[in-house]
């Protein structure tokens, strides 16, 4: 053996406890400044790398930089880096590789001190979290409550031109919460391109990403991994202009009705995206959809998508920060503007097709149909007001609408075909269904089973439901009746 292991970095004597307190003085002037100096410090007394990895964030601190992946690797698989000595800090792992000429016992004398100082600085930091949080929740209120100003203020003027906004929610919010503080190391410093707000406003976690227009994607690779972790489900939705930060707000909430355990985060631009609406001749469906949405302005338009991709009143006021009897008495006003019944599952599919029509052939579809035409040609009669209850002729009359409902439904058994139909004119309410159906709910839930699965859709989704019961209709021979559910005997069935 080399005797280098018995050099005054290891011994007991006066000059090994002299060496020992210059190094511990030596990191801990480095704890002074900042975690990275701490880390960089480390590094330079064992000669070689050093790393903070945390699980969530990866390398929080890395010298040098390159070895950044190796240090998140040690920690991850500790049996395969034996020469790595690891010290667990601050909720994160200390990673510690010295030359081969450092003594062993002086590479665990600086990893022990560091972790140390690591620690004490982390109880530092939480000593002030609680204020900083609370002033990050805030600030999250002032921007959904239209005060952008004086937000933009705080956090360093114009800068900061738009948001990415996520919404995540599960039973493990507040341990989320501190992982994904401590992992983001959020500050509000004066002129940062970009900052990021992390709060629990209403019992749910929130991260408002403020940037000038668009991100790397460290915080959606951030909130991923915290997803995955924790068992949460996530909404996100932009980036949008920071003043359309209710927007934002609803819209991530909104698309986190559709994460699922396979899918934890959702963006909202993939909710209610209809397979269906590109197969539609684009003028016949862009004058439907203008004439049908007329009478509504941006607002009613917005709020009433809110709801038919949540599903329900309570989910869409819990959405749009309103009280469930304000979202009632919303959408019976809408009823009324649109002259037409927002309970009828046909007239809620109709609805959500026209809200996912262009917004700007939408706009303008009220002046194309009075005005279209061109020279010689005979102009265009004046389109009457468009209906919810039925959708024009040549809509879906076409090969390849046909298609796209025959490949969604097609091949469903005729039990499953109409306990199907049944469950989505009912809302996805499985015990009126049931009942309608004269079978048990169990039952009913089994055959739901099946059809998700036939189907290779998550029938959880509002909008999903949506498009299948448009399908229904369109590959249907004749009436879809609960009392033509093939029976043998009491309440069983047979196959046809």
């Amino acid at each position: 053996m080399s005797s280098t292991g018995t050099t005054d970095h290891g011994a007991t004597g006066p000059g090994g406890a002299r060496h020992g307190r210059e190094t511990a003085d030596r990191l801990l002037r480095a704890a002074t400044r900042s975690g990275a100096h701490l880390i960089a410090e480390a590094a330079s007394l064992v000669q070689g790398w050093a790393v903070l990895a945390d699980p969530i964030a990866g390398a929080v601190y890395s010298t040098p930089a390159a070895a950044a992946a190796d240090g998140v690797h040690a920690a991850a698989a500790p049996l395969e880096h034996p020469h790595c000595t690891q010290r667990p800090a601050a909720g994160a792992v200390l990673v510690v590789a010295p030359a081969p000429t450092v003594p062993a016992g002086h590479a665990c004398h600086v990893a022990t001190t560091t972790a140390a100082l690591l620690e004490v600085r982390g109880q530092r930091a939480a000593e002030l979290r609680g204020e900083q949080m609370r002033l990050h929740t805030t600030l999250i209120r002032l921007l959904l409550a239209g005060h952008t100003d004086a937000v933009t203020e705080t956090l360093g003027g114009d800068r900061l031109t738009h948001v990415t906004v996520y919404r995540l929610s599960g039973a493990d919010l507040p341990a989320a919460h501190e992982v994904l503080w401590r992992a983001v190391r959020p500050s509000i410093a004066p002129h940062a391109d970009a900052c990021t707000l992390i709060g629990r406003p209403d019992g749910e976690l929130v991260v408002a990403e403020l940037h000038q227009g668009g991100d790397d994607g460290r915080i959606l690779r951030l909130v991923s991994r915290l997803s995955e972790r924790h068992h949460l489900l996530a909404g996100m939705a932009g980036p949008l202009p920071l003043a359309e930060m209710p927007t934002a707000h609803s819209d991530a909430a909104a698309a986190r009705h559709s994460a699922t355990p396979d899918c934890r985060i959702v963006p909202a631009d993939a909710v209610g995206t209809s397979r269906l609406a590109p197969l539609l001749p684009t003028a016949p469906y862009a004058r439907w959809a203008g004439s049908v949405l007329r009478p509504l302005s941006p607002a009613h338009q917005h709020l009433l998508l809110v709801w038919l991709r949540t599903g329900s009143k309570p989910r869409a006021a819990a959405a749009l920060g309103l009280s469930p009897g304000t979202v009632r008495a919303r959408i019976r006003e809408l009823s009324r503007l649109l002259d037409a019944d927002l309970e009828d599952a046909t007239v809620r599919a109709h609805l959500l097709l026209a809200l996912r029509a262009p917004a700007s052939d939408a706009e303008g579809a009220g002046t194309d149909s009075v005005h279209s035409g061109g020279s010689g040609d005979p102009p265009a009669a004046p389109a009457g007001p468009g209906r919810l209850e039925s959708l024009p002729d040549d809509l879906l009359d076409t090969e390849a609408a046909r298609n796209w409902a025959v490949g969604l439904v097609g091949g469903l058994e005729p039990h499953l075909r109409i306990a199907l139909a049944c469950w989505l004119r009912h809302h996805a309410r499985t015990a009126p269904a049931a009942a309608e159906l004269h079978v048990h709910r169990t039952t009913l839930a089994g055959w739901l089973t099946q059809c998700a699965d036939h189907l290779a859709r998550n029938l959880a989704d509002a909008t999903v439901r949506a498009e299948v019961h448009l399908a229904l209709k369109a590959t249907r021979n004749g009436p879809d009746d609960p009392t033509a559910l093939p029976r043998r005997g009491g309440r069983t069935y047979r196959r046809l």
